[in-house]
């Protein structure tokens, strides 16, 4: 829910209003303008790239999870309070867990990954400087990781496991395999919470 409230209230306002503010200033259109990466492509490449792209990163999410462990006791000052979690125990009630996770779904698996992927994929990707060259995708990616900054112990982990859309988005031109394949990731920790509130019904 707190990820939720974040999201209403900072990440959606800031983003969108951010490109919006572009949209005016600059007066390009939204889509193949402000937000770049909109190129088509055939329909089939959905079907091959976004499993291809999901199993590349759920892998590397995976391989790479022990990193988030050890950085995490770097943080054991912080109150426990203050550890993000999915909220999955029988401390909440049934009804508590469904208003959060219709929350999440609205809001963490649709709305945000969507708006992430115009923002950092869209506009922010096409305009890395070219001199990086074949470092793009990884310094990219990393930024996207810091700005995660609820979660600080997983930069490793994420920044290596967003690196395979990174690199399809830069490489095809198209933020909509981007969308896809976040949201699909997002989902994750929905299809999580629903197996667990079923659970208990």
């Amino acid at each position: 829910m707190a990820l939720s409230l974040a999201g209403i209230f900072v990440l959606i306002p800031f983003e969108l209003g951010f490109l919006l503010y572009q949209k005016r200033l600059t007066g390009k259109t939204l889509f193949n303008g402000v937000i770049q990466y909109c190129q088509r492509i055939p329909t089939w490449q959905y079907f091959v790239w976004v499993p291809v792209v999901f199993l590349l990163s759920a892998l590397l999410f995976t391989l790479f999870r022990f990193t988030s462990g050890f950085i995490i006791t770097l943080f054991n000052w912080l109150p426990a309070g203050m550890f993000l979690d999915m909220g999955l125990s029988n401390d909440y009630s049934t009804t508590v867990l469904i208003v959060t996770y219709g929350f999440l779904l609205i809001f963490i698996v649709l709305i945000l990954p969507t708006l992430e992927e115009f923002y950092f994929r869209g506009y922010l990707l096409p305009r890395m400087p070219s001199n990086l060259k074949g470092w793009t995708p990884l310094i990219h990616s990393a930024l996207f990781s810091l700005y995660h900054i609820w979660t600080p112990w997983m930069f490793v982990a994420r920044t290596l496991g967003v690196l395979p859309l990174v690199y399809i988005v830069k490489r095809k031109r198209n933020i909509y395999l981007g969308i896809i394949v976040h949201c699909l990731l997002n989902s994750v920790d929905f299809i999580v919470g629903v197996h667990f509130i079923l659970n208990r019904l």
